[in-house]
């Protein structure tokens, strides 16, 4: 019997539709029926203007952020206008200078550019579209097409989706070297019967035991739209599995356990939040509905399994944030580890900022565990004794530090910040 959610896999039932146009017609075509697109509606207001709904998070009435949709039929140097009109948050990193990004096929193929930033006269206000005690706001911006006749690709963050993981985890499995201290195993299925992977790296014990070696755990991409995460899993994956004595050094002295996507069903369906169950995951680490949360279910139950066996170093949930700037961590602490004049929880955060003095900001960072977060990973796993348990944070938009100041994080930073990870690792054993 097939699943319910069976259009929800990477290469789903939903058929793409053929569009009908008259030669001639200068409208934009919009298409959003592919893997972690997300884009509900559109209406053409003027020659060179359309307002544009996003699609609420599967099964809510909530949760527009995550935006990812291709426009065909593009006119070069024509001024052009979009205005997402359902937006729900009060507050946007739009205002901070956050603009959205634009992959040109073009580019692409003819000068090797990728995803690049866009957007002029940006704007974050709230409209009058709302109903009741829900209000709804506006991102609008200007900007021009590169090229005639043109595919091109607006994101709200650099997209990374199932099938980017698949592609990465074919490559380690077939990399003969690789493959021999890093074991990718099924952790469990999703709702959609998607494959949710989890990855061991270490070294072969010389002694035969690898029981003293202390573990890492290491997760992302519980929040779909949080796409940022899955390329700081990417640096810290790529640093841990290279060749250098410091990888090595890892290796020998950790057993890494990573999860690179919790939640494939939402990155497939573009959710912004939740998972096929219209939930946000990171709310449910105390759940024991394996059903419904399979991903969390069995990763807390591996982390349990682990702790049976090694002593665990730390736990890392992998994040994007949407209205701060810089990359930060909250981690836990109790009352009297707060008086304490050498706190632990707050070590590995702080190395991590000298590690990385451009990005990552200390003072950003939070260790006051809320009510509202008890069934997050990083308090869950604090009580069950991880005492370095920590959410790491990055900005969807960029840094306000040092030489780096109001400018963009790109993929490339986003990797490096994995790497610091590594190292802070590194400096702190």
């Amino acid at each position: 019997k097939n699943s319910c959610f069976m259009d929800s896999r990477v290469r789903g039932l939903c058929p793409m539709k053929q569009i009908l146009h008259q030669k001639g017609d200068n409208t934009l075509i919009f298409e959003a029926r592919f893997e972690s697109g997300n884009l509900q509606k559109v209406v053409k207001v003027s020659e060179f203007e359309y307002q544009l709904t996003l699609r609420t998070d599967l099964y809510t009435s909530r949760h527009t952020e995550w935006y990812y949709f291709q426009v065909s039929n593009t006119q070069a140097g024509m001024p052009y206008r979009f205005t997402i009109v359902n937006f729900t948050k009060r507050n946007s990193l739009y205002k901070c200078g956050l603009r959205p990004l634009l992959y040109s096929e073009a580019d692409a193929k003819k000068h090797k550019v990728g995803w690049r930033r866009t957007g002029n006269e940006i704007k974050y206000y709230k409209n009058n579209a709302g109903q009741g005690r829900c209000q709804y706001f506006s991102l609008t911006w200007t900007f021009q097409f590169p090229h005639d006749q043109d595919t091109c690709y607006f994101a709200h963050c650099y997209p990374y989706t199932y099938s980017n993981l698949q592609e990465y985890l074919v490559a380690i499995s077939k990399d003969p070297v690789k493959s021999k201290f890093c074991k990718i195993h099924i952790l469990c299925h999703s709702l959609a019967g998607n494959i949710v992977y989890v990855l061991t790296i270490t070294n072969p014990p010389k002694s035969g035991n690898s029981t003293e070696r202390k573990a890492v755990i290491v997760t992302a991409r519980v929040h779909p739209g949080e796409t940022n995460s899955s390329w700081i899993m990417k640096g810290l994956l790529d640093y841990i599995l290279g060749d250098s004595g410091e990888a090595q050094l890892l290796r020998d002295n950790f057993i890494f356990k990573v999860v690179p996507m919790l939640n494939p069903d939402g990155v497939i369906v573009g959710n912004h939040r939740c998972s096929l169950t219209g939930q946000d995951l990171n709310r449910k680490y105390r759940s024991n509905m394996k059903k419904c949360y399979p991903s969390i279910w069995y990763t807390r139950n591996m982390i349990e399994r682990v702790m049976g066996e090694h002593d665990v170093f730390l736990y890392c949930d992998i994040h994007g944030h949407n209205r701060k700037q810089n990359v930060f961590m909250y981690g836990c602490e109790g009352k009297q580890q707060a008086k304490a004049p050498y706190v632990h929880p707050r070590v590995f955060p702080l190395l991590l900022s000298k590690s990385c003095p451009d990005k990552f900001s200390f003072p950003d960072c939070r260790f006051r565990v809320r009510k509202s977060k008890e069934g997050t990973g990083r308090v869950v796993m604090w009580k069950m004794g991880i005492n370095n348990s920590y959410t790491l944070e990055a900005s969807i938009c960029g840094s306000k530090l040092g030489c780096r100041q109001s400018t963009h994080f790109d993929m490339k930073d986003l990797e490096s910040i994995g790497q610091h990870f590594c190292d802070a690792l590194l400096n702190y054993c």
